[in-house]
């Protein structure tokens, strides 16, 4: 497994998870109106990141046969 680019896999992971709390604060206090395709779009891409994270991690965990 490259452990280079799973290691980008979480920075990426990280960068989406604070956009989505940046995004949700902002909504919050007001600061902006409901836009659902933003909101979608950072929940969307945050879970097909987490998803490719924990196929590496499955596959790295798998005993080779």
């Amino acid at each position: 497994m490259n452990h280079v680019y799973l290691k980008r896999l979480y920075a990426k992971r990280a960068e989406l998870e604070a956009k989505l709390e940046l995004h949700d604060a902002r909504y919050c206090f007001g600061e902006e109106e409901v836009d659902d395709g933003t909101d979608s779009d950072l929940r969307q891409r945050l879970s097909e990141v987490s998803d490719e994270i924990a196929a590496l991690e499955n596959k790295a965990a798998t005993p080779w046969r």
